[in-house]
């Protein structure tokens, strides 16, 4: 994964995205929701952002149940942190169902803010440990699209989304 330790933590973020690939896209808070609009293919799934101002498009399905999450085309979540080493985003545990939303559907878009993005795994544990431990709750470290070569060659998409969107919005 990238080592590069003169670029930022969101540039070291976008050039690990890069060498997975897997697709991002940088937009402002104006901008949020027609960025989003353009990326979400319908049926769609997610859990509303925990950003001020930020909604998810009314298409997206925020109270879904077992069967629109089963065959929704994409998932919508937030992301806690992203691992700018890695090109890895923290997705925690929550009454929600982030976790279902993320693993159920072909496309995951994932929506992250600059400033919740950390350049090792070492300051991930260090900004996100002591919350887990507090709260004892868990978190999935995802790094792009799901991917097994259990069956010879590589095929993605056998236990997750087999195309991961990044969406990181300016600070």
């Amino acid at each position: 994964m990238s080592q590069t330790t003169n670029e930022s933590p969101v540039e070291q973020f976008t050039t690990s995205l890069a060498e997975i690939e897997v697709d991002w896209t940088t937009t402002g808070l104006d901008d949020i929701e027609s960025t989003l609009t353009a990326l979400i293919e319908s049926p769609a799934v997610g859990v509303e952002l925990p950003i001020d101002g930020v909604t998810l498009p009314e298409r997206v399905e925020t109270n879904p149940d077992p069967t629109a999450i089963r065959t929704a085309t994409t998932g919508v979540t937030p992301a806690t942190l992203a691992i700018a080493d890695y090109g890895s985003v923290v997705l925690e545990s929550d009454p929600n169902g982030s976790e279902l939303m993320s693993l159920f559907s072909g496309t995951h878009v994932v929506v992250i803010e600059e400033s919740d993005i950390v350049g090792s795994m070492a300051e991930a544990f260090e900004a996100l440990g002591p919350h887990l431990r507090e709260e004892r709750g868990d978190a999935i470290v995802a790094t792009g699209a799901s991917a097994t070569s259990d069956m010879g060659a590589l095929v993605r998409g056998v236990h997750g989304p087999k195309h991961v969107h990044i969406v990181i919005i300016e600070s």
